[in-house]
């Protein structure tokens, strides 16, 4: 079977980019980023001059899907037996990624680490450095806190029709932030603090900062605090500081790295390691 993805137009949309902004949803087997595995991955890629351009492709997970996973998205094991396995479609799915900043509904905390374990996993580096991550939840919950559905009937006055499936999950996220940006933008909100804001305005670098300013690993693992300091979000060492953590106690490094984490988290723990390491030296 071909790596290709099946490729068709979507709809104009009003949003101001610099480059590409590539919506995208998984359908997988589970939720746990270090065993379950991708099934099923839509990409709605709106471009600068208004086209959208989407991509859908079912995955071989190589592993079972759950009968619980598969009553909620509709994929079966025998759907996916002929589907090509991830690592067979990884450099084009990279290759269409390519460039383009990240969309999704609750992308930060799942879509996104997910699709970047199965990149390591295949061997490619997906680097997010460069990119913008936009999670349509977050500023969804900020300004009308409901689900997906919800915030589909609420901003496009439509019922979502085939919930649980990657295209129309997709879709109907891309068609939500599109009228999101245009309801919300320049609206005045008070903070947690008590202060005014704007949180949200048609610029992806505000998006991205309203919706990932605190991330560190993909995972949730470890974030920024108040003052933009790395800081562990878990277990015996929770808000404390990482930096603090290496540095008296090298061992939780090495238990991390023998640990069930997920890939990114351990590479994020790593580049901290040597950042610390290299600044010791100067």
């Amino acid at each position: 079977m071909s790596s290709q993805l099946p490729l068709f137009s979507g709809p104009k949309h009003r949003l101001k980019l610099r480059k590409p902004l590539a919506f995208f949803d998984l359908e997988t087997t589970g939720l746990n980023l270090v065993h379950d595995r991708v099934v099923e991955i839509c990409i709605a890629k709106a471009m600068p001059n208004g086209d959208v351009i989407i991509k859908t492709r079912r995955i071989n997970p190589t592993i079972p899907i759950p009968l619980e996973t598969s009553l909620i998205h509709g994929i079966y094991d025998e759907d996916i037996k002929d589907a090509p396995p991830f690592k067979a479609v990884a450099h084009v799915l990279s290759q269409f990624l390519e460039g383009a900043d990240l969309a999704g509904f609750n992308s930060n905390r799942f879509d996104v680490p997910m699709l970047v374990e199965e990149f390591l996993r295949a061997g490619l580096d997906f680097d997010l450095r460069n990119r913008r991550l936009i999670d349509v939840q977050r500023i969804y919950h900020l300004m009308e806190p409901r689900n997906l559905a919800a915030a589909y009937r609420f901003y496009c006055g439509k019922d979502l029709v085939n919930a649980h499936t990657a295209e129309a999950d997709t879709l109907a996220t891309f068609e939500v932030l599109n009228e999101m940006v245009q309801r919300y933008e320049g609206t005045v909100v008070r903070d947690a603090k008590g202060n005014e804001t704007v949180p949200v305005r048609n610029d992806m670098d505000t998006l991205h900062a309203l919706s990932a300013a605190r991330i560190v690993d993909l995972a949730g693992r470890m974030a920024l605090n108040d003052k933009g300091e790395e800081i562990f979000t878990f277990g015996k060492h929770k808000d404390r500081l990482v930096r603090e953590i290496l540095e008296k106690e090298p061992a939780y490094y090495d238990w991390v790295m023998k640990g069930e984490f997920p890939l990114d988290t351990k590479r994020k723990l790593t580049e901290i390691k040597l950042r610390l390491a290299f600044s010791g030296k100067r």
